[in-house]
Formats: structure tokens, sequence, C-alpha cells
């Protein structure tokens, strides 16, 4: 699958476009703003879904306007969503499933803790995952209570250490970056006790 991205939007998120190179088959990750960039980034393919990786406003703020141009199937979490907003969505994805890009597969894990409904998109027989504000370079993505820590940490040691050093994470914000070069700092981070934490946290506090 070929990978496309761009910053969009005021405090700049990560868009993902995946394509399949034989059929030009298309998804959208996290449309989160400026519609018309996005439209001219897929202008030579064939978009047949949108998928979003949690439901933080700063991911999906061009799902409306890319829903009425491009008519294709919405697929997220079933929730519950941010501040229970309505995503009207075509299919639920949950752990475990797969999506169809033309020839290619995306495979679906359910990584809570940022945010109940957070997922990542693993590229079928690839290295490369799209793992939204599940876990970024310099740490985990911020929790909102002391309960939403606790699930990122399960989440951290369940899922994300489960894949291998060769895994190339794509966030929600910020670079890319190569999983087996932060395991070490996750693994430290795992060890220690953090008490009753919740919010921004890096892998050396």
């Amino acid at each position: 699958l070929e990978l496309r991205t761009r910053p969009v939007g005021p405090w700049p998120m990560n868009t993902y476009i995946l394509v399949c190179p034989a059929t030009r088959q298309s998804v959208l990750i996290d449309p989160g703003a400026e519609p018309e960039t996005l439209l001219a980034m897929i202008a030579d393919t064939q978009p047949i879904g949108m998928l979003f990786t949690h439901s933080h406003p700063d991911h999906l703020g061009a799902l409306n306007e890319l829903r009425s141009s491009l008519m294709v199937p919405v697929m997220a979490h079933a929730g519950p969503h941010f501040e229970n907003v309505s995503l009207d969505l075509d299919r639920t994805l949950d752990d475990g499933d797969q999506v169809r890009v033309g020839e290619h597969a995306i495979y679906v894990y359910h990584t809570p803790g940022h945010i109940p409904d957070m997922l990542c998109f693993a590229l079928e027989d690839d290295q490369r995952i799209v793992v939204g504000d599940t876990i970024f370079e310099g740490g985990p993505g911020k929790t909102w209570s002391a309960e939403g820590f606790q699930t990122t940490l399960k989440t951290l040691r369940e899922v994300v250490l489960a894949w291998p050093d060769e895994t190339v994470c794509y966030p929600g914000h910020g670079p890319h970056f190569r999983l087996g070069d932060r395991r070490a700092d996750i693994e430290a981070f795992l060890n220690k006790d953090h008490g009753n934490f919740f919010g921004d946290a890096t892998w050396d506090m």
C-alpha cells in the first residue's frame, strides 16, 4: 500500500491516505481539516472509505464536507465517542477486524487509553501502523483521568509492545518513528510506579 500523509489544521494533525497501487482504491484516515487539500491528494485514486483512529474533533473536522463530496462509507469504533458526538457510522470497527483496500488489507487494533474509542490500523504484510494518538515518539497520548492512564499502560503492555521492533508508527501528530528505537524507554516507563497520574506523559518521567 502506498502511504500519503499531510499535516492539516491549526494544530497540525496528520491525515493519512492509503492507496492500492494495482487498483488505485484508497481510504482516508483521520480527515481532520482542509477538505480541498485532501481531495486534491486523492484525486488520482478511487476512494472507498474514511477511517477514524478516534473521535477527537481535530481528527474528524473535515468529515461532513468529505462525506458529501465522496459518498463513501465512514468507519470507526462503535464508541462511546468524544462528548457523545454522532459519527453516523456505516461500519463499526473493533479489534481484529479487517478493511480491504483493493488487493490489500488493513488490520484493526483497539488501543484505548487516550480515549476509549482509539484504534490503530496496521498494513498487511508490512511494518507500518497508523497509530493515531495511541503513542508518540516522546510518550503516550494524553490521558484525562487516572483510569484512562491505567488503560494506556495496559494497552502499551498488551498491544503495542507485542508489535515487532521493525514496526514504524505513524502518529496523529509529529513524525513517524521505529518502535524498536523506543522499546527500552517504553519498558522503563511501564516499570515505574506513576501513582494516580494522568495527563501529558513522556517516556523519561
